[in-house]
């Protein structure tokens, strides 16, 4: 097999168009394509030209002859995938659909509000439309969402995609409006006054309570919350997160969900620092886990192996680290009868349960059929009471977790919940409460007023998806500014920014994100780092503020 994908991909494409023999799968059109954990590469059609390794906005495909032993599983993945589809009818080339064109001469305003993955993707879909420029607001002084504040520090690869987002926010019309928080700053009226149509993008910011008793004492913390603290996310910095012996004496620390924010949460805690110290965690959390207590975290799944929500990418990446121990835990069902089933997730944990453990080592439980009853401590969190599962089937046939009566109490200084994103009430739009989203038809709220992202669709999906949802959302705006449904807004380029500014003086422009990604670059490479993120608002300001004066270039899509 001349190449190999090696992590969740993105799903953007990219390598799927470059390659000259379309043998990469699942591709656009095909059953699974942006709802696939990964891509894979058919060795039989290969022909080694590295075309799709120089597409790859993440780094994420590499020659079989350079696989490290960790990325080793990622063959037998690759060559499971074709087994059950083999793709023996396939166009030798990969079919690029004509672009679409406005029947407008515009030009056109377009206001995203969010700058995270679903708002650059959508960006980048907008201004393949010369007639069209492009606002980008978040409320963060720093871009990229999740990528920048969700991706674990030790996935460097992942962030890649950091790349791409570069070449979009370098293209002619467009423009940064960071630090500004609509609905404080600016309202949604007068975006909507000022624009030809505004997006929405501004994801899922909260998380889904246990709803068990005891989940709100002191020490029981949302895994959304801790993400965003080691990552250094502004707000999360005075999280209160105490991994010392005093907080944690049993040395155990509860995870409840076993998705890939579960798995990259128990990483982070059972990681050796001084191999973090080289990527670009935030430092004060680095220094609260260089005094880190915890010997063990338990990640608890309410059903079986073979339903966990990890995915195949993130079990892998568990598996290749060998500075942890990881055992797995199916209770009164014996291993062999829990782990019997033919699918990737359960032969890969049948591999991790026949490994000797090391005792020196911290050490990740995967726990399954398990659920928390309640919270158990008075001042702060002490334990948490777990109650064991068998698995039924209902009558559709979909395996259901069901209580056996059977508990047993985890001693613990800190419960940690990753059981789902919600999306919060969005000024000014209506909003499902039981969904978390923006009601919407393919994106359109109504004529001028759009959604993509999680505030559409919900908190599922990669990072890539966002870019097949941004090109619905973005059918429906053109579809919007060919027909006459959408006035002409009042004012211009000029007049927003003033308007802007006069509001937020700290608002930060392209010039001034620049200006941080440098000095937080320049801060890594004196400490051998990626970067040294900067999480005080203020600081980040004042960074931006001194950089030169923005000359954006709105190229064929200069005001009228």
């Amino acid at each position: 097999m001349p190449h190999v994908v090696t992590q969740s991909c993105c799903a953007d494409a990219s390598c799927v168009v470059a390659c000259p023999v379309n043998c990469i799968h699942p591709a656009p059109g095909e059953p699974g394509f942006g709802e696939a954990e990964m891509l894979y590469v058919d060795a039989k059609s290969c022909v080694d030209c590295g075309a799709c390794v120089t597409a790859c906005p993440a780094d994420a495909i590499v020659p079989h002859t350079t696989l490290t032993a960790a990325q080793e599983p990622f063959l037998a993945i690759n060559a499971e995938y074709f087994e059950v589809f083999p793709h023996k009818d396939r166009t030798p080339l990969a079919l690029v659909h004509p672009q679409r064109r406005l029947t407008r001469t515009g030009p056109f305003r377009v206001a995203v509000v969010g700058a995270g993955p679903a708002g650059m993707y959508t960006s980048d879909e907008l201004l393949k439309h010369p007639e069209i420029s492009v606002d980008v607001f978040d409320r963060l002084p720093t871009p990229y969402g999740l990528v920048r504040a969700g991706v674990a520090p030790d996935h460097q690869n992942t962030k890649q995609v950091e790349k791409l987002f570069t070449q979009i926010e370098s293209q002619p019309g467009f423009r940064y409006f960071l630090g500004v928080e609509v609905g404080k700053d600016v309202s949604h009226a007068e975006l909507t006054a000022r624009y030809h149509a505004v997006v929405y993008t501004v994801g899922a910011a909260s998380d889904r309570a246990l709803g068990i008793d005891g989940d709100d004492l002191p020490g029981s913390l949302s895994a959304t919350d801790f993400v965003g603290w080691y990552n250094g996310h502004p707000d999360k910095q005075d999280l209160p997160v105490h991994l010392d012996a005093e907080s944690i004496p049993s040395g155990r620390v509860v995870l409840v969900g076993n998705g890939n924010v579960a798995l990259d949460c128990a990483r982070i805690l059972a990681e050796d620092p001084e191999r973090l110290a080289g990527t670009d965690v935030a430092d004060g959390p680095l220094a609260v886990l260089r005094d880190s207590a915890v010997k063990e975290v338990v990640v608890l799944g309410r059903r079986g192996p073979g339903e966990a929500a990890f995915t195949v990418p993130e079990l892998v990446g568990l598996m290749g680290h060998t500075g942890v121990n990881v055992v797995v835990d199916t209770g009164d069902l014996p291993l062999e009868e829990a782990l019997a089933g033919g699918d990737t997730t359960t032969r890969l944990l049948r591999e991790i349960a026949g490994r000797e453990l090391r005792p020196e080592l911290r050490t990740i439980v995967l726990r399954f059929l398990s659920s928390p009853v309640r919270v158990l401590g008075t001042e702060r969190v002490t334990g948490v009471e777990v109650g064991r599962n068998r698995l039924e089937r209902d009558a559709n046939g979909i395996v259901r977790a069901v209580p056996t009566g059977e508990t047993e109490v985890l001693e613990t200084g800190m419960l940690l919940r990753a059981v789902g994103y919600k999306g919060l009430p969005v000024a000014d739009l209506p909003y499902d409460a039981a969904t978390g989203t923006v009601p919407n038809e393919g994106g359109r709220v109504l004529p001028g007023v759009y959604v993509a992202g999680w505030v559409k669709r919900g908190p599922n999906g990669f990072i890539g998806t966002n870019k097949s949802d941004a090109e619905e959302t973005v059918e429906q705006v053109l579809d919007d500014l060919d027909s006459d449904r959408i006035p002409a807004p009042v004012g211009d380029a000029a007049e927003i920014t003033a308007v802007v500014r006069g509001r937020q003086p700290g608002m930060v422009d392209l010039a001034g994100w620049q200006a941080i990604d440098r000095e937080e670059k320049r801060r890594g490479a004196e400490a051998g780092r990626p970067r040294v993120k900067i999480t005080d608002v203020e600081e980040m300001r004042g960074i931006a503020a001194k950089s030169r004066k923005p000359r954006y270039s709105l190229g064929r899509r200069k005001e009228r």
